[in-house]
Parts: structure tokens; C-alpha cells; sequence
């Protein structure tokens, strides 16, 4: 039967190449899929904060990091994880210039850092709202950029891991639309909306 995938807004559709990486042959519908990423992710979670004290901003803000919290996050379900994905989305970087992007991203997160250009939150909802507009993989973007945000926050800055919401974003309902207008309108420059709902 292979995996049937239904997306709600906001949601990249995986092309069938990328279903083909699913590790996991029972998995057949998002339900299934949610519940063993989710699984995926909170070890990803315990492994940030088992190592999180001794992460270093430098170490923090590289490429080698971003696609080692990747495969940690969904690397048990997917075979691609950890890897830049090789297709176009509808949204993203082109494929080709995904490296480059995200290099001037952490560039410019480190300078945002050392110049105190933001606030903390700031600089940590900027990063995550560039990181997902990179779109640097074939899936787990938005979650992934939300733990990038928390680990800036709680290591470089010391502050509380944000609380996004305090529910599941994947699922439809209002929660949801908030977070997905607060990105709107970051889009149009203005963090305000984000860093409030990061913080509610």
C-alpha cells in the first residue's frame, strides 16, 4: 500500500522519492508517521539537553550541527535525515544554493550575537524564521527550526526554551492558525506576532 500522506497548510508534501526513504515498512498513514517522528524527536530533545550544557555558540551555529540535530530528530524514520534534500519545494532555497544560504544564515546569527543587534528572543525567532524559509530538508523544517531556536536560547542566552504555543503545531485548529499567521507576518519583517506566541 506505501505511505498515503494527507498535508495541512503550512506542510511541504514529500515527493515519492523522498517517501521511498521511510525506514519503516508498517507506516501508512500520518497518524502512524506523527507518532514515530514524534518518538524520533523526543530522544533528539533528551540528547540536546543531556548536551546541551557543554554546546558552544560556535559549535552551535554550523552546518554540521543543523544536519546532526536533523538526523538525531528524524534519523530512525527516515533514511534521508541528516542530508540537504535534492528536489525543489514550494517553498525553500533552490537546492543548489541550500549550503550557501544557510553559511550566511549562521554568519549572520553569529554577528546578531557578538553585536547584540536583537534582542535574545529576537535573534533566536530570526534564526528559526530563516532556517525554515531555507527549508534546508525534505521534512521536519518547521520542527527542526523550533529546537535550533530553543538550544540559542537556553545555551547561548540562558533563557527559558520557548514554549510555542505549549501544543502539537502539526494539528489543525486554532493554535495552528495563530502560529502560521505570526509567520506571515514575519515574513513581511515583523517578529513581533512570532516571538510573542514562541513566548505564550
Amino acid at each position: 500500500m506505501g505511505l498515503v500522506l494527507h498535508y495541512e497548510e503550512g506542510q511541504t508534501p514529500l515527493d515519492e522519492d523522498e517517501k521511498e526513504g521511510l525506514l519503516i515498512p508498517s507506516v501508512t498513514t500520518r497518524r502512524e508517521l506523527d507518532e514515530v517522528e514524534q518518538r524520533n524527536i523526543e530522544e533528539a530533545i533528551r540528547w540536546t539537553m543531556e548536551r546541551r550544557k557543554r554546546f558552544t555558540a560556535t559549535e552551535i551555529l554550523t552546518e554540521q550541527f543543523n544536519k546532526e540535530l536533523h538526523k538525531r530528530m528524524i534519523g530512525d524514520v527516515w533514511k534521508w535525515a541528516g542530508t540537504f534534500r535534492n528536489s525543489n519545494k514550494n517553498i525553500g532555497a533552490d537546492k543548489f544554493q541550500i549550503s550557501t544560504e544557510l553559511r550566511t544564515l549562521l554568519e549572520d546569527c553569529t554577528f546578531w550575537i557578538e553585536n547584540k543587534s536583537f534582542s535574545e528572543d529576537e535573534i533566536a525567532i530570526r534564526f528559526k524564521h530563516r532556517l525554515v524559509s531555507i527549508h534546508c530538508f525534505a521534512n521536519g523544517n518547521g520542527r527542526h527550526s523550533r529546537l535550533m531556536a530553543d538550544i540559542i536560547a537556553e545555551k547561548i542566552f540562558a533563557r527559558e526554551v520557548f514554549s510555542w504555543g505549549g501544543q502539537d503545531l502539526a494539528q489543525t485548529g486554532e493554535i495552528r492558525s495563530t502560529y502560521l499567521a505570526a509567520l506571515r507576518a514575519a515574513d513581511q519583517g515583523n517578529y513581533k506576532k512570532l516571538i510573542e506566541f514562541a513566548r505564550m
